[in-house]
């Protein structure tokens, strides 16, 4: 018997070393072709680049690096198609980055192209050739493709394709988030996404200018949403909110009178802010019986607790799952609860008060919104109308409310002396500028006391509820 458990350790122990030994080689060989592929891709034209990866993952043959060719056998003779796959991605990604840090854009997307490339699906006698080819046309029917994909969008006009190619920028994010990707995958992720923001906030920013002057409609500038003619007004009525009333006032605010409660009275507080100013009295009080019933059963176990930066962060992270997916797949109840209503603004403002107060929060609120996209992404656009319209007023105020580009709304026309009364936003215009963040306006700067009570509540209340922090 002793002899017996002897044995079966030492084939144990045997085999472990075996797998050890053939880690390493894999190791070892995945790295041969990265410094193979960052060495070239530093030095070569593009096209000789393309033409050297398809030789290593389509071809298999006449490489000029005999090592790369070898170490590309050596993995696929060990038969693990995930390191494979992982050693294909990251290959993909080298190229990505290099080329985009250079400005090759045309290679991106004919590396894109190279996978469906018919040879892939050649018959061949080989079965390590037949292996590699297999496990290629199975990349490129995986979600790892379809990232892949998103990183050509950039270079497409975002108008033509389907609906979602408008929202790459979002889609982007849960690739940069995710630890399990190679690094240069979440870097050009990072970078990519970026890159289309910038984009939207300057095309948004020179629609507002242009579309405010008097041009021939030949002329007439390129709307980057997809509100119509709406645009402009929505862009009007989210920047009318200023001084005083701004949301980065209440904010603020808000963040100045909870810094040092308890989490149980941070959570009362919360509910509060987040349906304060709500207009829609029934909506409000949905919303706010909905919030109630969440926030009680959150974190209990902290709510003696002064409220900390950590608590802050998990507790906005799980308010904006309950917003939008709770389980990272689908719509969550309360999401299409509020967009049945038709209106959208209540449902993006109140996201917006949250990383108004947890900026850090705004990463994990992309890839909840980045989840819906995708659980919608396979709906004609004309059947999912109201998400859409969801997304470009989300798109809109957040390029207006958190980005670094200050949006001014200016009268340039007096009919009558002014008075306390709802604006004609058609009497104003308005102006953007680059936002300093050492100029940002603090409540105490314009001339408001962080406190939510007196005069200022009364202003800012909606009837019955002018007791903002009042429990």
């Amino acid at each position: 018997m002793i002899i017996r458990d002897s044995l079966h350790s030492s084939q144990s122990s045997d085999a472990s070393a075996r797998r050890a030994r053939r880690g390493q080689s894999v190791q070892q060989s995945q790295e041969t072709i990265y410094n193979f592929l960052l060495g070239i891709v530093k030095k070569w034209p593009p096209e000789e680049v393309l033409i050297e990866f398809k030789r290593l993952f389509l071809y298999h043959v006449d490489s000029t690096d005999s090592e790369a060719m070898q170490a590309v056998y050596e993995i696929v003779f060990a038969n693990n198609e995930q390191d494979f796959r992982y050693t294909l991605k990251r290959c993909c990604y080298i190229l990505v980055n290099n080329w985009d840090a250079t400005r090759h854009y045309k290679p991106i997307q004919e590396l894109v192209q190279v996978f469906q490339d018919p040879l892939v699906h050649r018959h061949t006698h080989s079965q390590t050739l037949k292996r590699l080819r297999q496990w290629v046309h199975q990349f490129s029917l995986s979600s790892d493709y379809e990232e892949l994909k998103l990183f050509a969008a950039k270079y497409e006009d975002q108008t033509q394709g389907p609906w979602t190619a408008r929202y790459t920028s979002y889609l982007l994010v849960p690739q940069y988030i995710d630890l399990q990707n190679p690094i240069e995958q979440r870097e050009a992720a990072r970078a990519l996404s970026k890159q289309l923001k910038d984009r939207f906030k300057f095309d948004l920013a020179m629609y507002i200018a242009r579309s405010q002057l008097s041009v021939a409609p030949s002329r007439a500038p390129k709307n980057p949403t997809a509100l119509g003619d709406e645009a402009l007004r929505l862009i009007k009525a989210i920047v009318a909110r200023r001084g005083p009333f701004s949301y980065a006032n209440l904010a603020n605010i808000f963040i100045n009178q909870t810094s040092n409660a308890s989490y149980q009275e941070f959570k009362e507080s919360l509910k509060k802010y987040l349906v304060f100013s709500v207009e829609n009295r029934e909506l409000a009080e949905t919303l706010q019986t909905k919030l109630s019933e969440r926030l009680e059963s959150l974190y209990p176990a902290h709510n003696r607790e002064p409220i900390s930066h950590a608590l802050l962060l998990r507790t906005c992270n799980r308010i904006i799952e309950y917003l939008t997916t709770e389980d990272q797949k689908t719509p969550s109840q309360l999401f299409i609860l509020l967009l049945s209503h038709g209106n959208p603004i209540t449902l993006v403002i109140v996201l917006l008060k949250i990383i108004l107060i947890c900026k850090h929060a705004r990463t994990h609120l992309e890839a909840c919104i980045a989840t819906l996209i995708r659980y919608y992404q396979d709906y004609p656009e004309t059947e999912c109308t109201w998400v859409v319209n969801f997304m470009e007023v989300f798109n809109v105020t957040f390029a207006i409310h958190a980005e670094n580009v200050q949006y001014n709304l200016v009268r340039v026309e007096v009919k009558d002396p002014p008075v306390l009364t709802a604006i004609d936003l058609d009497d104003y215009r308005v102006f953007s500028q680059l936002k300093l963040e050492a100029a940002e306006v603090t409540p105490t700067q314009e001339g408001v006391e962080p406190s939510l009570e007196g005069p200022v509540a009364l202003e800012l209340g909606v009837e019955g509820r002018q007791e903002f922090y009042n429990s």
